[in-house]
């Protein structure tokens, strides 16, 4: 796929921001109490649960990640949640909604926060989440965790930075086995960031089309491909729809649209281990 051809280009700056803001397709109202439930959902999930949280996992970024639901069964397998957020909202703190689940299931949970945009580059966050993997491969062990069984699964903009986790080509910067990830699960991600140039979110991030490009999972893959299953709302934007069938195109895996979900309540599914998104992910881990 080259410069000329991607996803949107055939489509006008205003049909891309309909295709590519769903908070407006939510609406303010439904916006609003579902923002308020990803912190809720989380603050039960982790309340009384073992764990170690707000640990400096890079230093020069300072920031913290929090680790929960260990067990006392030896190190176990590790889901890392990347929180979305267009890459400038959310944090660690409205992310850990499937931590209890996971942890009933035997399987502990890391959640990290990264700088946002725009005080932070995209390539900068990028920088910071797979530190954060490198943290796990280093430290996890003291912690209840198994650098062995790392899979990342993240939400929107955090389903694109676990799109460059599942990426060849950074792991020998940060001295990691370059199948370091075993696993991963993006959810109503953006794996071709070139149609966002033109939409209003590069008003905080500021790419032009080489920059978006060379941050693009779908356009850097390498030639690995660990196992994936590629999730999407059924009423998601359909810029993300999209943008999840060319990634499926181009990985492989499994392409998993949920019905009866949209771009924000899809990932909540993750609470309830009956789901079909949590039969996936227990599946995904279970296998590494």
């Amino acid at each position: 796929m080259g410069l000329h051809d991607w996803p949107g280009r055939e489509l006008s700056d205003e049909e891309l921001d309909v295709a590519y803001n769903v908070r407006r397709k939510a609406g303010e109202e439904l916006f609003g109490e579902l923002m308020v439930r990803y912190r809720a959902d989380s603050d039960k999930a982790v309340e009384g649960l073992p764990g170690s949280p707000g640990i400096l996992y890079d230093e020069p970024s300072g920031e913290r990640l929090d680790v929960w639901g260990t067990g006392d069964d030896g190190p176990r397998p590790v889901l890392v949640f990347v929180h979305g957020g267009y890459w400038k909202a959310l944090s660690r703190a409205d992310s850990a909604f499937m931590a209890r689940m996971l942890h009933e299931q035997g399987v502990a949970t890391v959640v990290p926060d990264y700088t946002l945009a725009p005080a932070a580059t995209l390539e900068e966050i990028v920088r910071q989440v797979r530190a954060s993997v490198a943290w796990i491969w280093r430290h996890g062990r003291e912690h209840g965790l198994d650098p062995n069984r790392i899979v990342v699964a993240g939400s929107s903009a955090g389903g694109h930075l676990t799109g460059m986790t599942m990426v060849d080509g950074w792991q020998g910067e940060f001295g990691l086995p370059v199948d370091v990830v075993k696993a991963a699960m993006p959810f109503s991600g953006l794996f071709d960031l070139r149609p966002l140039t033109r939409v209003y979110v590069n008003e905080w991030l500021g790419l032009d089309v080489a920059r978006a490009a060379a941050l693009s999972p779908a356009l850097v893959a390498g030639a690995r491909r660990c196992p994936a299953v590629i999730a999407v709302a059924e009423n998601d934007g359909s810029g993300f729809a999209r943008q999840s069938r060319l990634f499926h195109e181009r990985w492989g895996g499994e392409l998993l649209v949920v019905p009866g979900r949209d771009h924000f309540d899809v990932v909540l599914d993750l609470g309830d281990p009956d789901s079909s998104v949590s039969r996936k992910l227990l599946g995904l881990v279970h296998s590494v």
